[in-house]
């Protein structure tokens, strides 16, 4: 057995910091405790996953935040790791052996200890010695056993630390805040919390909401409700919270509060198993910085969902269905890949698609754009949509020139009974 003692850097007051505690050591081994005030972790099972102990514990006290704990020992038991952590906080040396701890490191001994220093016995070793009869006697079965625990001779029984299901934590605010950018302090403190959850709980976030407690309940006599709230989505599951914390910075920028709060809470509405991060064997994959998905997702919360629109394609051959804008954050990023019309090449599609096809001037069954057209191709025939109201579709595409625009993208809508052929300008080449 390997243990690990933890003592935070300040005493935990609030259940909310004791989870954080918890949390941030489960993310190593399944096996936290609290135990007499201080965190034990028993990580024989998952030192070799970490690299060894050594490079366990640089992660784990490597904190670089509130949650980086003051003093550390290491023991065979759990009262082991204990007991060497409270002699270190006293600014006492390591003993040679766990023989030579003292008596007052070993929880089960503190009520007895002015007893047993007057009996002469000041370490465990000491202690050890005595016939273990008369100390059942004297001071109880319950220090034998806790000496048996701290040897080894005995299995200890932890209550485990554990993570719930579901992210929902809620924190009071240092001083009201009167304006929804205001609450960002809080709200990065919560995310932290959440980034922990997440790895601890092997997930990726996808949505979170954001509720504040209003600290009044009416405004120039009308009611106010008892919260506001708003919700943050990415399209990505992540577990880094950086680019999460732009976009919450973006959302409360952008929102406003009916009255002062004072409390905030962060939920995770929408989390998926979390697979890992992609990553490409090629250097150049490999790029530093803000990913694409992350600034579109940004620049949708600064300039609205309307004003950052992505290319959606559909299966369909009539060209001006084949695509639509929609909010570039309702859909995955497109492959830049164009599919182009059924049974057309993409060279011969033109670079650009009038949003509605323009009827052409015929004379002598000849179109005419800025003059006669003059037909380079042969047609490629479209016959689609049969099953809609409006009737088919049946075209005849041709790539045409004309004096002054150049190369066009036309097409012949082939009459249906006796009525005649309509020519349409569609696209044109740049």
């Amino acid at each position: 057995m390997d243990w690990i003692a933890l003592q935070p850097s300040h005493e935990p007051s609030h259940d909310d910091e004791r989870t954080a505690w918890a949390w941030r050591c489960l993310q190593f081994t399944p096996r936290v405790a609290w135990l007499d005030g201080a965190l034990v972790l028993e990580v024989s099972a998952t030192r070799r996953l970490w690299g060894g102990r050594r490079k366990l514990l640089k992660q784990l006290l490597d904190a670089g935040d509130a949650l980086a704990p003051s003093a550390w020992a290491t023991g065979a038991t759990a009262q082991v790791a204990l007991a060497l952590l409270r002699l270190k906080l006293r600014g006492e040396s390591k003993p040679a052996s766990v023989d030579g701890l003292p008596v007052d490191t070993l929880t089960a001994a503190l009520p007895h200890v002015p007893i047993l220093e007057r009996m002469g016995c000041r370490t465990w070793g000491q202690l050890r010695a005595l016939p273990r009869g008369g100390l059942v006697r004297r001071f109880g079965k319950e220090l034998v056993d806790a000496l048996d625990r701290a040897y080894g001779e005995a299995s200890e029984s932890h209550e485990w630390a554990t993570a719930p299901e579901a992210f929902d934590m809620k924190i009071e605010l240092m001083a009201l805040a009167t304006t929804a950018p205001e609450l960002m302090a809080a709200a990065q403190r919560l995310l932290s919390q959440l980034q922990v959850w997440l790895a601890v709980r092997n997930r990726g976030v996808l949505a979170i909401e954001l509720e504040w407690t209003l600290d009044l309940r009416r405004i120039d006599g009308k009611p106010l409700p008892p919260t506001e709230s708003l919700q943050v989505r990415t399209a990505r599951a992540t577990q880094d919270m950086a680019h999460l914390r732009k976009l919450v910075a973006e959302h409360l920028s952008r929102a406003r509060i009916a009255a002062p709060a004072n409390h905030l809470r962060i939920r995770a509405i929408d989390t998926v198993p979390w697979g890992g991060i992609p990553a490409s064997l090629l250097p150049d994959d490999n790029k530093p910085g803000e990913k694409l998905h992350e600034f579109i997702e940004r620049l949708s919360v600064r300039l609205g969902e309307g004003n950052v629109l992505v290319c959606e394609e559909h299966e369909d051959h009539r060209p001006e269905q084949m695509e639509s804008w929609v909010p570039a954050r309702s859909l995955p990023l497109p492959s830049g890949e164009r599919a182009g019309v059924r049974g057309v090449p993409d060279s011969v599609y033109p670079t650009w698609l009038l949003a509605k096809p323009v009827e052409l001037e015929t004379r002598r069954d000849i179109p005419h754009y800025g003059g006669p057209l003059r037909r380079l191709t042969r047609l490629n025939r479209v016959e689609t949509a049969w099953w809609e109201e409006g009737g088919p579709a049946c075209r005849d595409y041709f790539i045409a020139r004309s004096s002054e625009a150049g190369l066009v993208w036309i097409y012949r809508e082939r009459p249906v009974g006796e009525s005649a052929s309509r020519w349409y300008l569609q696209g044109l080449y740049a």
